[in-house]
């Protein structure tokens, strides 16, 4: 990567990061207020007046900051046309809906940056915890403006992982003795950036979360040591016509061939 696009990508990160904490402060004008909610049809998950509130304070400023970058969101209709940039944002205004409406804490505001498919630019920011996640391509992952690198917990240790209570039943006897599983965590951004931050050594997502549920835990992950990979160990490309994923798994690299036979022996088994 040259030089102009390395300070390309870190004027976006402080772009982005500003934004994001504007839309979180929107956010958390909703917060234990009950704002309005509806359905959406496709998988009945709930939508609030807060998300969209927060979506609209995205678009404003970051549109009018880079006009000639495509667009992405969980709350805007999408457009095919977004596949024409070259580069572009991806939001999810506030990823853990359920937990927002719930009154818990662990919901943030995930902004991505993607150029030719791949994150170079991300921001997750916890208004309800006071946390900001950032990286940049080339860069550290940072937390608080401090940085962050994966567990170095080894096989030998215990490990933590946010599995199913479904899925951790069927782990070999062995890999539950030394592993505990860690309670439902209801923003799956933020589930990503705790393994990127040392607090959980892998979690499985389950097929069909989106460009914008992944693509700034992606990067932050990425920068902080660890991988977000399907089972067959790909990294994951963003801004195709088909914006779903099938099954993920996200842990410290020197660990992710371990946990990718453990899956492909469950999904084989």
């Amino acid at each position: 990567m040259s030089d102009v696009e390395q300070s390309r990508w870190q004027s976006d990160l402080a772009l982005i990061a500003d934004a994001a904490k504007q839309a979180g402060a929107v956010a958390l004008g909703f917060f234990n207020k009950s704002p309005e909610v509806w359905w959406k049809n496709e998988d009945r998950s709930p939508v609030s007046a807060a998300d969209f509130a927060a979506n609209e304070k995205l678009e404003a400023i970051l549109r009018k900051a880079r006009p000639d970058y495509g667009w992405l969101s969980e709350e805007t209709d999408d457009d095919a046309g977004r596949l024409q940039y070259e580069t572009l944002f991806i939001v999810d205004p506030i990823d853990g809906t359920r937990a927002f409406l719930a009154g818990k804490d662990l919901w943030c505001v995930s902004v991505g940056i993607v150029h030719r498919g791949r994150p170079v630019a991300g921001v997750l920011y916890a208004p309800a915890l006071d946390e900001l996640y950032e990286a940049v391509e080339a860069g550290p992952a940072l937390k608080n403006g401090k940085p962050i690198a994966v567990s170095m917990r080894g096989e030998g240790d215990i490990s933590q992982l946010a599995v199913s209570e479904e899925l951790f039943k069927v782990l070999p006897a062995a890999v539950r003795e030394r592993s505990k599983r860690v309670k439902h965590i209801p923003s799956l951004a933020y589930r990503i950036a705790m393994v990127a931050d040392g607090r959980l050594d892998a979690t499985f997502v389950g097929r069909n979360a989106h460009d914008w549920d992944i693509v700034a835990a992606d990067l932050i992950l990425d920068r902080a040591g660890g991988r977000l990979v399907d089972l067959s160990g790909r990294s994951a490309t963003y801004n195709r016509e088909k914006i779903s994923h099938d099954a993920l798994c996200a842990t410290p690299t020197t660990r992710l061939q371990e946990y990718l036979d453990l899956l492909t022996q469950l999904r084989d088994g």
